[in-house]
């Protein structure tokens, strides 16, 4: 049997050997994923898209919060009953910032409960539509992003474990291997089971730490079929539901002292610290369940997430392995340090297969264009996402009318001249981008101010903001954002675009500029 204590030490060892990888893990599964949202709740941003917020609803934000919308729908579905009352009074505060705290304004669950508000207040009108439309694209944003993002986290942890240099990329290794609708299935079944249990409150949470082990148990196998999945995490945790609870109550001192700190400690410390304490808690149950051969056992089939191959071992698995199984052949190398990918029992399509992205490489001319036109568009798409998910709106700020940001667009091109520079070292380019983007932003709004006689957009309402032209959390995620494109968007869009032939790559460039100049003509002309 496992003991709180050893798991909790073997955690801190771990972190030892891979702190800077682990809460990079952590804070990429908590801006794209939605995971730990009382890290990022002072931020001002609440679960990100895999881009940028900038204008999502937070406890400091102008827009309605979570509990706010929990308020006035229960104000309306019970009017003048006692939970009306008890909605209205002081003592439902402390539950308010419960619910902000462990909750984001971006997830599938509150999207319904707008569209329900709006629905009550206003009938059915654009506004209701677009919020609907919001909560579907919550909903698939929840099921085939976040939780792929979940399992990969966990399947990071598990890995660091034993090997020192696991990747960060590990957090999007379902996208790696294509396997997306096996783990998309199951974790949906979970979602609406734990729903269904909910109702009974006791249940709920009984059934909350029975199927606590199903996102460890697809980062092992991920081709594991429902029946399996749930079978083996009830069977993990026959015994240990209580144990891991009590494993859960230990961290509340430090979540409490994480909020002193407006969530930082929670980002450099305690997520990871967690999350290492119930990778090393599935390893220690997986570990004792297939020793004992217990029934369906060979499910948990990766042997090498404890078992660390030696050189000579991996010479020989090279030697021997089947080219039919998956295309690592001629492209995995041996780093001790790692985990060899092409002995994993799931391999990737041919085709899924590429060579790393360089971050590092020329740009000419006219691929500068190209990108500055796809990170303002990216950037467009983004901003409307996010404000869609939030709020059931389109976004209202100052934007042109066509998809076009400048902002980031500019943004780009300054990363991509300048920031590639220090690709070997992601932390600092995260810390870079943030910088650069906090200035440009700024700048930005100030220039407009004095030209136009306007603010383009106002975060006075956001937690930790500058006059009201940056706040702390609109950057990270930029930041975040900007990362993504250095790393892979622009060299992978390059790429396709150097495939064309230069004719047809002047062309375009002379398209896409026509139509941004235009675009800006035309929106100053409605000022």
């Amino acid at each position: 049997m496992w003991k709180r204590k050893v798991m909790k030490k073997k955690a801190r060892i771990s972190m030892k050997q891979n702190y800077w990888r682990m809460i990079s893990v952590c804070f990429l599964a908590a801006m794209l994923a939605g995971a730990y949202p009382s890290s990022t709740t002072f931020l001002g941003s609440q679960a990100l898209i895999p881009s940028i917020e900038r204008r999502v609803s937070a406890p400091f934000a102008s827009e309605d919060t979570n509990s706010e919308v929990i308020t006035e729908i229960v104000r309306r579905l019970f009017h003048g009953t006692f939970i009306s009352d008890f909605m209205a009074s002081p003592a439902s505060f402390l539950a308010d910032i419960l619910v902000d705290l462990g909750s984001t304004s971006t997830s599938a669950f509150f999207s319904l409960l707008r569209a329900v508000n709006n629905f009550l207040t206003e009938s059915w009108d654009i506004s209701t539509f677009l919020l609907i439309l919001g909560v579907i694209v919550s909903l698939l944003y929840h099921f085939f992003i976040s939780n792929m993002l979940l399992v990969g986290e966990r399947r990071y942890f598990l890995e660091a474990h034993s090997y020192r240099q696991a990747p960060i990329s590990k957090i999007f290794f379902l996208y790696k291997l294509r396997c997306i609708a096996g783990p998309a299935w199951i974790l949906f079944c979970r979602t609406v089971f734990q729903l269904l249990w909910g109702l009974t409150i006791v249940g709920g949470v009984i059934k909350y730490y029975e199927y606590r082990m199903i996102p460890f148990i697809l980062a092992e196998n991920p081709k594991i079929s429902r029946r399996d999945a749930f079978f083996l995490s009830r069977q993990l945790m026959q015994h240990s539901k209580w144990k891991m609870f009590k494993m859960h109550v230990s961290f509340i001192g430090w979540k409490l002292l994480s909020l002193l700190t407006f969530g930082i400690l929670d980002l450099v410390f305690v997520n990871p610290y967690m999350s290492a304490s119930e990778a090393e808690l599935y390893l220690t149950l997986r570990r004792n369940y297939v020793l004992s051969r217990s029934p369906r056992y060979e499910f948990l089939n990766d042997s090498y997430l404890e078992h660390v191959p030696s050189e000579d071992e991996l010479l020989i698995s090279k030697a021997l392995y089947d080219d039919s199984r998956g295309p690592y052949t001629k492209i995995s190398y041996f780093n001790p340090e790692q985990y060899p990918v092409f002995l994993f029992s799931v391999q990737p399509p041919f085709k899924a297969v590429r060579s790393p992205a360089r971050a590092v490489r020329k740009y000419d001319f006219l691929s500068l264009v190209f990108l500055f036109h796809v990170f303002s568009i990216l950037g467009w798409l983004a901003e409307t996402a996010v404000h869609l998910l939030a709020n059931g709106t389109l976004s209202d700020s100052f934007d042109p009318f066509l998809p076009w940001l400048p902002l980031y667009g500019i943004y780009g091109t300054i990363i991509i001249l300048f920031i590639k520079k220090l690709s070997d070292r992601p932390v600092l380019v995260f810390l870079v981008n943030f910088l650069v983007y906090t200035v440009e932003e700024y700048a930005a709004s100030l220039l407009i101010e004095s030209a136009l006689g306007l603010q383009p957009w106002d975060y006075s309402g956001y937690f930790l903001n500058l006059s009201g032209r940056v706040y702390v959390g609109g950057s990270v995620s930029v930041a975040l954002f900007g990362c993504a494109f250095l790393y892979y968007i622009a060299p992978r869009c390059a790429d396709h675009f150097l495939k064309l032939k230069k004719i047809w790559r002047f062309l375009l460039c002379f398209v896409l500029t026509v139509l941004f100049i235009a675009d800006i003509a035309l929106a100053l002309t409605h000022i």
